[in-house]
């Protein structure tokens, strides 16, 4: 009988020889005179070794990623990305190796397709790691990939590689630092943001089409694994770094602007009415006081007529517009809060956080929102979200009679952001806030109320009657007062006493905080229109540490360093009786603040009118305040009734010093200081209390001294010092968070 015979299936090649001996070939291989002939046999070996990857193999990956052959350096790439995902440990060692690194810096800059391919997708294996990600963060892979980009068009269906680039840079860019993303080159950073700024308008674009404004920001883009949120970030983080993102105003065409050319109109405004009274600017172009390079909205304006007629220019609008999540006003880390919100960053419009669609029965005289169920969703946890059928709803709203309010314009437009942030400069504040309010005929939107901050009405387009109501028994109100603060005292808001004022446009109306008001338009305007108005309100929140009450806090916080600095410490007994007196005439303070108006104003000390003037009105109309609030401090209250208040803050589990925890931010040293908190009025009240009891005597003759000597040795300059730098760091965090969100609005 003939034996079958049947033929062995002949195992691969690279099976027929151990781990040991295919190292050593690809090592003696490597070091010949001439290696490239021997490229079959090192990738016959390569194919051995690319499932056992160990120290000795990872020695020699920095050769093999540069090797002549890109199939070589390729299948060196695809070793690289598999043992990356072996596991956490070997990734970290491989983000260690610099060599290693440089090998695939080097290969994505190949001209053969599959190398730079190979090699993106190794980064983004070793970028599964927070360590991996920051180490190619501080190497020059994003510079080259931001170069490879740039080069490119990405469309909604790409080859493999322009995708794997652009996925791999945002990765990047996200994991870079303030420090690093401020050393990437200019001229890729500008290239690459606007590339990026038009890509992010096709995928909004794109969103709109798909699923009406309800596209889900963890949606993945294209092929990759790009997310919707993370190409938000990175063009929220390009813009955070870079003054030149919004255009700037200086702030005489601010000035000029509001205020108009005469700089007495300026000085009596602050002498007489900041804070105290209403003002009314008559701009309008019937008056002969408005040219067109004093018109700082005209750019503004023209940008709404170029979208639509009015008020049609909303559905066109609207939908381009996304969310500006909230930042905590003490937040001086944009970094922090982009941590906070990155997965939300970019989303629609959320109802009564960005928009308010709303009018006031005439009858019950109270507010109804069109969109009712919004009322009950929180705007942060619970978010409802403005869909394109509710922008549609938005006209329909405003046919019956209801005004669209739009909040947070100056992180919308370029335009309105130059201005809000020179406003800010010209009353030394951190920020200026700005919203729209377009509300149809014979209508009223928000009813009668007084805001915790001042604010100028900017009567855009069409008419609109204000009638304002004197409010002499309410206290200035402050930001972040409880509401049934700001809405419970008595008012005397009887028609007889109140203040009338038609604006037309151009006009602008200055209402302190405090004052009560509403607004309402006509049927038909004065001269024969639609009655229809559009009006922006800028709005001036003086945040705790930039009212008079906070200056004086940070003249005495500064003092006080001086003083220790100059007696380098005290002794231990002495020093906690200091500690006690320091944290006491704190406390101090911030009573008057409680019942002293002028203590409760905005400092303009750091205006930038004041800066640009030696000496002038404003500048000898601040340090005149100053001394008189100093005299005050010197005065108020006694120690007793100091004690009395901490008591009284224990025994209502309040903090008496939660109105200044910012005061931690004037460190001049670094935060890290093992001494830092005892700069700060942070002691335990309970401990405070205990203490001061204990040394009564002794605690109440250090606090005396201790106000004495601030009152007369306290040096205006020194403190104008530390309130600049602390007002500096506001404004940074500040305007990183206008540049970033301003970013995100494409095409406005």
């Amino acid at each position: 009988m003939k034996k079958h015979c049947s033929k062995r299936k002949r195992k691969p090649e690279s099976d027929d020889i151990s781990d040991d001996a295919a190292f050593a070939v690809v090592l003696a291989a490597l070091s010949s005179p001439n290696p490239y002939s021997l490229r079959p046999l090192i990738k016959k070996c390569l194919n051995k070794l690319r499932n056992s990857i160990t120290n000795p193999i990872l020695s020699l990956l920095p050769a093999l990623l540069t090797f002549k052959s890109p199939t070589i350096a390729s299948r060196a790439a695809e070793m690289v990305g598999s043992a990356a995902l072996e596991s956490l440990n070997m990734n970290q060692r491989i983000s260690s190796d610099a060599g290693i690194i440089n090998g695939l810096l080097a290969a994505l800059g190949s001209s053969k397709t599959r190398l730079p391919v190979a090699a993106c997708h190794a980064l983004l294996d070793l970028c599964t790691t927070s360590v991996g990600r920051r180490r190619f963060a501080h190497s020059s892979a994003l510079p080259r990939l931001l170069e490879g980009i740039t080069s490119l068009n990405i469309g909604f269906e790409e080859d493999e590689l322009p995708v794997l680039l652009l996925n791999a840079a945002i990765i990047l860019i996200n994991t870079c630092n303030i420090e690093q993303l401020e050393n990437i080159p200019t001229n890729l950073s500008q290239a690459f943001f606007a590339f990026l700024r038009n890509l992010w308008a096709k995928v909004r674009n794109e969103m709109l089409l798909k699923n009406p404004l309800e596209s889900k920001q963890g949606e993945n883009l294209y092929i990759s694994n790009i997310r919707i949120s993370h190409m938000a970030e990175s063009l929220f983080r390009l813009s955070i770094c870079a003054s030149h993102r919004t255009k700037p105003l200086h702030f005489h065409a601010v000035e000029r602007g509001i205020f108009g050319f005469s700089e007495s109109r300026f000085k009596d405004f602050v002498s007489n009415h900041w804070e105290v009274s209403p003002f009314l600017v008559r701009r309008g172009l019937s008056e002969g006081d408005l040219v067109e390079e004093d018109d700082i909205f005209g750019p503004f304006v023209g940008l709404l007529n170029s979208t639509g007629k009015f008020p049609s220019f909303l559905s066109s609008m609207l939908p381009k517009m996304v969310s500006c999540l909230p930042i905590s006003s003490d937040e001086l880390n944009i970094l922090t809060f982009l941590e906070e919100v990155k997965i939300k960053l970019g989303c629609p419009l959320i109802c009564q956080q960005d928009i308010r669609v709303l009018r006031t029965d005439s009858h019950l005289k109270r507010e109804v929102h069109f969109f009712q169920e919004s009322l009950n969703s929180c705007c942060i946890e619970d978010p409802h979200y403005f869909t394109i059928e509710e922008v549609l709803k938005c006209q329909e709203a405003y046919k019956e009679g209801y005004t669209i309010a739009l909040r947070g314009m100056e992180f919308r437009f370029e335009s309105l952001a130059a201005i809000a942030d020179e406003l800010a400069s010209l009353f030394g504040q951190p920020s200026v806030g700005a919203n729209m309010y377009l509300t149809p005929p014979n209508s009223q939107g928000l009813a009668r109320h007084y805001d915790d901050h001042c604010v100028f009405v900017c009567q855009l387009v069409g008419t609109k009657q204000w009638r304002l109501f004197p409010q002499s028994n309410v206290q200035l109100p402050r930001l972040y007062d409880p509401l049934d603060r700001l809405h419970g005292s008595e008012v005397q808001n009887s028609m007889a006493e109140c203040k009338q004022f038609l604006l037309r446009e151009g006009d602008i109306l200055y209402i302190p905080r405090g004052i009560l008001h509403e607004a309402c338009t006509e049927n038909i305007s004065f001269d024969g229109s639609d009655g229809y108005s559009l009006h922006l309100t800028l709005g001036i929140e003086v945040e705790p540490p930039f009212e008079w009450e906070g200056f004086i806090h940070v003249a005495f916080f500064s003092w006080n360093e001086n003083q220790k600095q100059a007696h380098n410490s005290f002794e231990s007994s002495s020093g906690i009786i200091h500690d006690i007196s320091v944290n006491l005439l704190h406390a101090a303070i911030g009573m008057i603040g409680d019942s002293d108006s002028t203590f409760r104003k905005a400092c303009l000390v750091a205006s930038v009118f004041s800066q640009s003037h030696t000496l002038n009105w404003l500048d000898l109309n601040q340090r005149v305040i100053f001394c008189q609030l100093i005299d005050k401090t010197n005065r108020e209250p006694h120690f007793l009734e100091v004690l009395r208040s901490i008591e009284l803050a224990i025994h209502k589990n309040k903090d008496p010093f939660q109105r200044i925890r910012w005061l931690g931010s004037l460190n001049l040293e670094e935060e890290s200081s093992p001494n830092h908190d005892q700069y700060m009025p942070l002691m335990g009240m309970k401990n405070l209390l205990s203490l001061c009891i204990q040394h009564k005597d002794e605690v109440e003759a250090a606090f005396q001294r201790l106000r004495s000597r601030f009152s007369s040795e306290v040096i205006f300059e020194d403190a104008i010092e530390s309130y600049k730098i602390l007002l500096e760091k506001y404004r940074n965090t500040r305007k990183q968070y206008m540049n970033g969100m301003v970013s995100l609005h494409y095409e406005l």
